[in-house]
């Protein structure tokens, strides 16, 4: 297993890498999941869905002010926000950093500075379905006073490095470091910002293998879900987040393909779990709602197997007398540990209709997903075996 683990943990972080939806990476790791699974024999759904892609060529922030730049002649350090249109725009800066601030700034023809209140997370996406008021409040006012551009350190939260990355947002944005922010602040001056990026039409597609029942109980025919989410951020190889539990679902249909089970299998692999729009809504869309009911469990790996922290596992649903059972499981690998409950990620596409499910993820594996730093190195593949020997005990009895 170990063997077949490393394999596609490799494929997937350091061949493919980088892999955001409606990317060429992120189609050849949707073809890498599917062959693997029809390899199986396993029945292979591909459920396309059309998506946003975006690519970026650079960018460049430029002052005429000398004092303002690290070393003499050098621009400033910068970078494209993921879906940001492109912009080549020379303007006077804005700093704002409070809602009050923002809905009283003449940002028109602008760059728009934020900082502060403003920024101390980020900021959801317009169609996201938790986005809250704040949210609400600054996509407003930006999108009324039409800044020429957005710029913004990144947020103090550990697992984002950008304030925005929404492809319905049509102002341009960019990321610059908390120093240059300040430096800004003491010393306002002209900017000259420039982005050469832009969106196109593309499709995103999950992965949904299939193994029937073996036999079925009386009481009817039921259907596990095991899941992990093959897509990443824009910038970073993704073997946390989430290559190595790719590779465990992997693994797990291969360990599980000769079991007889009186309840069908489902191995999904989703895509576009870190943008809009998520592949979760195709999967509920042709699923249906009511199909929902027929799922004893679903078992969620995200961001499993970090060499740095201990495999973790949450429970959502599972009824008291319901539980025992893979508690005991679980008992029995004491480097996994029970943690509260979480909602960021695909197990709550099945916890908020009601579904039992099992979350794994690893500890500390959080303050690395989505940055540059998440590479094949940070990975155990021992720890991700010991994810698959649990979950396939939890399954097969």
């Amino acid at each position: 297993m170990h063997t077949q683990l490393t394999r596609h943990l490799r494929k997937l972080s350091v061949e493919i890498g980088c892999r955001p939806i409606g990317s060429p990476a992120n189609q050849a790791a949707a073809d890498y999941v599917g062959d693997l699974f029809r390899g199986l024999g396993l029945a292979v759904e591909e459920q396309e869905y059309a998506c946003t892609g975006w690519e970026c060529a650079g960018a460049w922030l430029n002052t005429g002010d000398a004092a303002l730049r690290l070393r003499s002649g050098q621009a400033l350090p910068v970078e494209a926000n993921a879906f940001s249109p492109a912009c080549d725009v020379t303007a006077t800066v804005v700093p704002v950093s409070t809602l009050n601030e923002l809905a009283a700034a003449d940002l028109t023809g602008k760059i728009a500075l934020l900082y502060g209140e403003l920024v101390a997370e980020p900021l959801s996406a317009k169609s996201w379905f938790l986005r809250g008021e704040r949210d609400d409040a600054i996509i407003g006012a930006l999108e009324g006073k039409r800044p020429a551009a957005v710029l913004a350190p990144p947020p103090p939260t550990p697992q984002y490095e950008q304030f925005t990355g929404d492809w319905e947002l049509e102002i341009p944005a960019a990321t610059v470091p908390a120093g240059v922010v300040e430096r800004l602040l003491a010393r306002p001056a002209p900017l000259h910002l420039r982005l050469e990026c832009g969106k196109f039409a593309a499709t995103a597609r999950n992965i949904v293998a299939r193994k029937a029942a073996a036999f079925r109980p009386a009481q009817g025919s039921k259907r596990m879900a095991l899941m992990a989410h093959f897509d990443t951020r824009i910038n970073t190889p993704g073997a946390l987040d989430n290559a190595g539990s790719v590779a465990a679902l992997l693994a797990l249909a291969e360990t599980l393909g000769d079991v007889a089970l009186p309840f069908d299998l489902e191995f999904i692999a989703f895509d576009s779990e870190e943008y809009l729009p998520i592949g979760d809504d195709e999967y509920v869309r042709r699923a249906g709602e009511a199909s929902f009911a027929d799922i004893p469990l679903a078992i969620n790996m995200d961001g499993i197997g970090y060499v740095g922290g201990y495999n973790t596992v949450a429970q959502f649903n599972i009824a008291p007398e319901l539980a025992a059972r893979p508690e005991a499981i679980v008992g029995r690998y004491p480097a996994v540990q029970w943690v509260e409950p979480w909602p960021q990620s695909n197990h709550s596409t099945f916890s908020f209709r009601g579904v039992p499910a099992l979350a794994f993820s690893s500890a500390g594996a959080f303050n690395l997903a989505h940055f540059q730093a998440d590479t094949f190195e940070k990975v155990s593949v021992e720890k991700l075996a010991e994810v698959v020997a649990a979950v396939r005990e939890i399954v097969a009895g």
